[in-house]
């Protein structure tokens, strides 16, 4: 499976993202989708997508995208939030998160910040894509896309766009 991995669109889902993500069998998005609900539905119509809501979210986007998804994906156990940290500096509810379900792979969004961390600590591989919208502080507009196969994260690939 082919995936894209976007999060802090902020209504801002531009064609240099869309060309990026083309070849992909899925879009994953790690919150803040900004733009209601119509936005979210522009990006499902684009792709397939998993997605939870974010700090900046509304209702009607809460109400389709739950705060946490679990999930397996071509034998990797997923789990996707919003606020999450990374490895050394998770909130007390996402370490108790990661104890008890124990993913193969975290996302979480919300930092702006693109990282790709090993955590030994809980055996996983934490992904935060960064910012591919316009709000907020960052230099760079961020995205990722992998592939996944027999539980594994492969050719990873970071697109870089400046703000």
């Amino acid at each position: 499976m082919f995936i894209g991995l976007i999060s802090d669109t902020h209504g801002v889902f531009s064609d240099e993202f869309r060309e990026f993500l083309s070849p992909v069998d899925e879009i994953w998005h790690a919150g803040d989708f900004g733009g209601g609900i119509d936005f979210v539905h522009q990006i499902s119509a684009f792709k397939p997508l998993v997605g939870v809501y974010g700090n900046c979210d509304a209702q009607e986007i809460r109400f389709e995208c739950p705060l946490v998804q679990l999930w397996n994906c071509e034998g990797a156990k997923v789990l996707m939030t919003h606020i999450g940290g990374y490895p050394g500096h998770y909130p007390i509810n996402i370490a108790a998160m990661l104890d008890r379900h124990r993913p193969d792979i975290f996302v979480c969004g919300h930092s702006h910040i693109l990282r790709v961390m090993n955590d030994p600590r809980y055996g996983l591989l934490a992904l935060n894509p960064g910012a591919a919208g316009l709000q907020g502080w960052q230099v760079f507009r961020t995205a990722l896309r992998f592939h996944i196969s027999e539980g594994k994260v492969r050719d990873m690939e970071v697109f870089k766009l400046p703000r």
